[in-house]
């Protein structure tokens, strides 16, 4: 579908010429994935999209390995999304970025770089979330999309002619008469009952259905009041809700709490502070037992097994005790 946006990436193109990246952001589910999809399709010779959202491990790998050989990184990515990558003419966007800030921080050495262009996508909401411990590049260049407005609309019915011809009348001051005033009304209310996402105007294009509209705004909607329900805004603690926001821990693992619309904490449930201590505790042991291994340079180690028959320790022995680790 045609958008107004479209131009604004054009002229970004044009006029910084790979000295910025562009940071598309907006609402979930207005289009921001698909604009910037057709966008590489049509002005490029070549495009990468890399969707954060399922982050292959074999791409994960790379960002976190292959970043400071660049050369490298990019030959990766091409091998992995068998696509070659053209110099001044190929578009890698990082699709959802906010769910993965550390490719956001590399924005800065990519663009430095200069080899090819770059476009991100990210939800509002969740962009100024996912700014912790990262370097938000000043090598962006913003755009916030929002749905689908009238004229748009108007054009994805097939219809360019009567936007003009409306601005026209305005500028003259020329009434549109009759017959055209009821068929621009009668256009603005299929407008209005089928709003500007994307996906509800598709679906009327092929069904002609508002019951199909309807049930897309409802599905959309269940994800925006998700997105909601986790933040908290630190003023309520201030009118005596406390009680109440410690009592939705009891169904909900975590709430954030937003201080002059950006958040500034988050408050866990026990069970799901311990979960995420266990996993931190695994983690740090994976990362020692790495080093380990490193230094031991692959010689053979003693299996556990054999440790406890040589000292002659049983398993009802481990278990009388209440905290050991083996090293």
């Amino acid at each position: 579908m045609r958008r107004k946006i479209y131009q604004q990436m054009l002229e970004w193109k044009k006029k910084d010429s790979g000295s910025s990246a562009l940071l598309l952001n907006g609402a979930r589910r207005v289009g921001k994935s698909y604009i910037a999809e057709e966008f590489a399709k049509k002005e490029y010779q070549s495009y990468l999209l890399i969707d954060f959202t399922y982050l292959p491990h074999e791409v994960r790998t790379i960002f976190e390995n292959d970043i400071h050989d660049l050369d490298l990184f990019f030959n990766k990515l091409s091998a992995y999304y068998r696509t070659a990558l053209h110099k001044r003419n190929t578009l890698i966007i990082f699709d959802e970025v906010q769910r993965y800030p550390a490719a956001r921080e590399l924005i800065k050495y990519l663009v430095a770089d200069g080899r090819y262009d770059y476009l991100e996508t990210g939800s509002l909401i969740s962009l100024r979330m996912n700014i912790e411990n990262i370097v938000i590049p000043s090598e962006e260049e913003h755009l916030e999309m929002f749905p689908m407005d009238f004229e748009e609309f108007l054009w994805a019915m097939g219809d360019e002619t009567t936007i003009p011809f409306l601005k026209e009348c305005f500028e003259k001051c020329r009434p549109l008469g009759q017959a055209m005033h009821k068929r621009v009304m009668n256009d603005f209310r299929q407008y209005m009952l089928v709003g500007g996402m994307p996906q509800s105007v598709e679906a009327y294009l092929k069904t002609k259905s508002f019951e199909d509209c309807d049930r897309i705004k409802k599905r959309i909607l269940t994800l925006y009041r998700e997105d909601i329900t986790k933040f908290v805004p630190i003023t309520l603690f201030n009118r005596g809700q406390a009680s109440r926001i410690f009592d939705r821990l009891h169904s909900e693992p975590e709430l954030i709490v937003l201080k002059n619309n950006q958040p500034s904490a988050v408050i866990l449930a026990p069970e799901e502070y311990t979960r995420l201590a266990k996993i931190e505790e695994n983690y740090l042991l994976l990362l020692e037992t790495t080093k380990r291994l490193a230094v031991n340079e692959h010689k053979a180690a003693i299996p556990e097994v054999e440790l406890m028959e040589h000292f002659g320790i049983a398993d009802s022995d481990l278990k009388e005790v209440e905290d050991l680790e083996i090293e």
